[in-house]
């Protein structure tokens, strides 16, 4: 039998997918390899990228006004969501949709072959498996710990903070807290690594936090619920056959990419396109971006969010959340650059000046002026 739709990978992108599709009433078949897996990890997003169709009772908490941390602080008016996990995962139901426990080992736009030696066909077939790690893409790593809201009285939810309190030296890769509430009287305290090529590893990441934790005379007793981060935020391959991370759609600078891949899935689903010419020149501007932040030094990256947060909210949300908004885009990089310090902005222009543009997109050469 040939469906209408095969999406191989369960995550909350091909989750989201299917349970779009089964929703406009096609034939939809799922595989993975554990598709009863129970997700354990957190996400959060901006209230504002989140689409209609999604259940509100999925949102756990909401911090109207998050503060982000650099050489000072800077409280951002764009409330900032929690996703309840396991709530979201029941909530994009996949009835009707026939489930395959199987792995996917080789896809093309109309067949996937599995591991078992089975074939399946589909007038369309969609990857959203994610992002296999590689020495090649920089990623994202982060250690933390779920404590008791009463555990951490008086600390404001923080999107990041990069003060140094956590005992690592000056000049090693920087790592910033992440602090935000779960719901149900829960907080996550999460020692990140933004991007990194290698990123710091979890043992790092937990002596950091562990300092940082007790230099804010935060207890715990090591008996915590510790959640572990690791993935690529960069190897995505934008196109018709592909969605979520694997297709794109992870942020290269943020690592974020649940709230876009809810946003896409209904336009994925009806057929349309997601990658317009604007969207493809903006994904290759923010992966210059994320040149950038990797080719800053350690005492450089929080003076870049000083200048990244001192900007229009505009500004930050078209650079953040806009993928197709070019022109936004392009403001965005050009006001963050003529932000900067002199010396930054060397080094900014230094990481960026390789970046290809299709023939098609004109990106003003203010971007790299003064």
């Amino acid at each position: 039998m040939t469906s209408d739709v095969i999406v191989c990978g369960l995550g909350p992108a091909g989750r989201a997918l299917a349970h779009r599709c089964l929703a406009r009433a096609l034939s939809v078949t799922v595989v993975d390899p554990a598709p009863d897996r129970q997700w354990s990890a957190t996400y959060g997003a901006w209230a504002d990228e989140l689409p209609g169709w999604l259940d509100p009772t999925t949102i756990a908490a909401t911090v109207d006004q998050p503060i982000a941390w650099a050489t000072r602080t800077h409280r951002i008016d764009r409330p900032y969501v929690v996703l309840d996990t396991s709530g979201l995962q029941k909530s994009l139901e996949l009835t009707g949709a026939e489930i395959v426990a199987d792995r996917a080992v080789g896809l093309t736009p109309d067949t996937v072959a599995l591991a078992s030696g089975r074939s399946l066909t589909a007038r369309r077939v969609i990857d959203a498996r994610g992002i296999a790690r590689s020495p090649a893409f920089a990623e994202q790593t982060a250690y933390g710990l779920v404590l008791d809201a009463q555990q951490c009285a008086g600390l404001e939810p923080l999107f990041m903070d990069w003060r140094a309190d956590n005992g690592a030296p000056a000049d090693a890769p920087r790592s910033f807290l992440y602090a935000v509430p779960l719901g149900g009287g829960a907080m996550l305290l999460e020692e990140t690594c933004l991007a990194g090529r290698p990123a710091l590893d979890s043992t790092a990441l937990r002596d950091r936090l562990h300092h940082r934790l007790r230099s804010r005379g935060i207890e715990f007793t090591g008996e915590e619920r510790v959640e572990r981060v690791r993935f690529p935020v960069e190897g995505g391959r934008p196109g018709r056959n592909s969605f979520g991370a694997a297709g794109g759609f992870a942020h290269p600078a943020t690592g974020y990419s649940v709230a876009t891949s809810l946003s896409a899935a209904d336009a994925v689903a009806a057929g349309a396109g997601t990658w317009p010419v604007s969207a493809r020149a903006v994904y290759r501007l923010r992966a210059a971006g994320l040149r950038a932040l990797l080719a800053l030094p350690p005492t450089d990256l929080p003076v870049f969010f000083d200048a990244f947060f001192t900007m229009p909210l505009t500004a930050q949300r078209a650079y953040l959340s806009e993928r197709t908004d070019l022109t936004g885009t392009v403001t965005a990089m050009r006001t963050l650059f003529g932000a900067l310090p002199p010396q930054l902005r060397r080094r900014v222009a230094a990481a960026t000046l390789g970046m290809r543009i299709r023939s098609r997109i004109r990106i003003p050469s203010a971007i790299m002026e003064e």
